[in-house]
């Protein structure tokens, strides 16, 4: 479910309620993360009696299966005791779990693809610090490289200038990304300005190179670098993990891959796993005695 905020109120008939408290959410219920505020604080203000609803709402929206509600401090003369309610919507998801020797190549319909603007995202979760998420190159020397590498999320990006690989220098964003939770990708492109934005962080700067379009040959690589590139390619790991909702200019990849649209070429198929979830209504909520 995406979580947009949640309610306590105390135990009817009772002096027991919660006055403060910490919200952690996780898909799998065994890897929790603490919510946090914009400010980073984590502390949710509860309940003052018996009978008053308290909302919060949430700064941003979470999505989540299972939430975990931990009690700080509660009614010294009574004890632990609550009532909830949690605000959202069900939430569609499309996923793609990749193993390390696999990709999904999404080819254009002509040789080559030249933009001016992009718009990319994807959420994705992984426990390994290496991998390529996003590959693409041309024959001008124009590329773009989306990468983990030591557990921070690297973006290469170059308009027109043939540089080897060693020259290569990145906008580097995030830390221990690789900590198993789905963590949030956005990159906007306009001619050489960029926004690069991992979680709620956001980067902008401005691209190398002598042109304001991005002309990639061919395809979209997915996952990892499935073919020896063109001269000056890089070899990284590919990506073991999970990708979710990849979004390509408006193309939802992984729901092409699902429907096996001829666009969508999988590298290593039996490796790479297409599955639709659609959760709905199946939260689980975990009070934690202290």
């Amino acid at each position: 479910m995406e979580v947009t905020a949640v309610a306590t109120q105390g135990r009817y008939d009772s002096w027991d309620w919660v006055s403060s408290y910490l919200l952690l959410y996780s898909d799998t219920g065994r890897a929790w993360k603490q919510y946090r505020h914009e400010d980073g604080v984590g502390r949710f203000v509860g309940n003052g009696n018996l009978e008053s609803v308290v909302q919060n709402k949430l700064s941003h929206p979470v999505r989540t299966r299972f939430l975990r509600f931990v009690p700080l401090d509660w009614n010294p003369s009574g004890w632990m005791g609550l009532r909830v309610e949690v605000y959202g919507c069900s939430y569609k998801s499309y996923v793609a779990d990749f193993d390390g020797r696999s990709s999904l190549l999404y080819r254009f319909n002509q040789k080559s693809m030249s933009t001016v603007k992009d718009v990319i995202s994807l959420r994705f979760k992984s426990h390994q610090a290496e991998g390529v998420l996003l590959h693409g190159e041309g024959q001008r020397g124009d590329y773009i490289t989306l990468e983990l590498h030591r557990g921070r999320l690297d973006l290469y990006l170059n308009l027109g200038e043939a540089r080897f690989s060693s020259h290569r220098v990145p906008v580097t964003v995030g830390s221990l990304l690789d900590d198993q939770h789905w963590h949030s990708v956005h990159i906007e492109r306009f001619n050489k300005q960029v926004n690069l934005t991992v979680d709620s962080y956001t980067q902008r700067f401005q691209t190398k190179g002598e042109g304001h379009s991005l002309e990639v040959d061919y395809e979209l690589s997915f996952g990892g670098i499935p073919l020896p590139g063109k001269p000056g390619t890089f070899l990284r790991k590919n990506f073991n993990g999970c990708m979710e909702n990849l979004y390509y200019n408006g193309i939802n990849v992984i729901d092409l891959a699902k429907r096996r649209k001829p666009q969508i070429h999988s590298f290593n198929e039996y490796c790479v796993t297409i599955c639709s979830l659609f959760v709905r209504n199946n939260m689980t909520f975990i009070s934690h005695d202290t």
